[in-house]
């Protein structure tokens, strides 16, 4: 069995689930696609390959050994990308939520059901029909729970609306002693550099009391000034629009003082360091063609 624990978002981490990119399938057609990034690149015939995937996650695979934690990877489905575990479970306190996503992506839940079967039955909550939720726009902190979501205008209108008013208040009905912090976020269907498809594309804590915030991924300002204010103006990184079109804000934490980041986040990077972080640089550029990056690419099962 599995005792899962997970309090936040940057504790030293014990065990996580690596998405993985094998039998990813064919590159998908414009009308599959349910992201402004993936379609781009679709369109430019600049796709990733299932090959150049798979040797990014490796390199992440790597450091994550490297710091000893412990690495459950899916069972590989065929022709299904199941590179993005973070969305499809995740793990608040010692529960683990099956939520209900996209319906393009159910299947994904296939690969990690040999995972869930090994935590507690009675730790494992599945959300029904109403409850619209994906792990990139949940972020367990401390006593507090920050959470994306979507009105029911933009969540009937866009595609890469994922979380829904319903969703919040799942949260709130079963984490009764956590604050539930909860943010609407822009979205388009068709441009990347005004959609926030989930909160950690706009947003994430680092360290103990920091967080990378941009604020045109909000679309009421006074959450971004919330933010600020909550972790003060000296502990937030602010990035610009192109950031976060390349992801600046969806690195990973192993631990308070330990990131994972891409590479080519040269600013970024020399400010974590600044900070006193240790800066674990990899390639995860055609990664981040699919507008998801480190943090979409991880489902944390145990930290500190």
């Amino acid at each position: 069995m599995i005792d899962i624990n997970i309090r936040n978002e940057t504790s030293g981490l014990k065990a996580v689930v690596l998405g993985i990119a094998d039998s990813i399938g064919p590159i998908p057609t414009l009308e599959e696609a349910y992201d402004p990034k993936s379609k781009e690149h679709i369109k430019k015939g600049t796709f990733p390959l299932e090959e150049e995937l798979i040797e990014e996650i490796t390199g992440f695979l790597t450091v994550l050994k490297k710091h000893n934690v412990q690495v459950y990877r899916p069972q590989k489905l065929p022709n299904v990308n199941q590179v993005f575990s973070r969305d499809i479970g995740f793990v608040i306190d010692e529960k683990f939520i099956i939520p209900n996503i996209l319906r393009e992506r159910k299947e994904e839940m296939k690969g990690v059901q040999y995972i869930v079967d090994l935590i507690e039955p009675e730790n494992v909550i599945e959300t029904n029909e109403d409850v619209r939720l994906e792990g990139g726009d949940v972020m367990p902190w401390n006593d507090c729970i920050f959470v994306g979501y979507s009105e029911p205008e933009d969540f009937d209108k866009y595609k890469v609306a994922r979380t829904n008013v319903e969703g919040v208040e799942f949260l709130e009905k079963n984490f009764p002693s956590k604050k539930v912090y909860s943010f609407e976020l822009k979205k388009s269907d068709d441009n990347a550099k005004e959609n926030a498809l989930h909160l950690d594309c706009c947003f994430q804590p680092i360290g103990k009391n920091q967080a990378i915030i941009y604020k045109g991924g909000f679309k009421n300002e006074e959450d971004f000034h919330f933010l600020v204010n909550y972790f003060g103006k000296n502990n937030v990184i602010e990035i610009s629009q192109e950031e976060m079109y390349d992801m600046n804000s969806n690195i990973f934490s192993i631990s308070p003082t330990v990131v994972v980041s891409e590479k080519n986040f040269h600013r970024l990077n020399a400010i974590l360091r600044e900070k006193g972080f240790t800066v674990e640089e990899i390639d995860y550029s055609e990664t981040a063609k699919m507008e998801g990056l480190l943090r979409c690419s991880t489902m944390p099962l145990i930290r500190e």
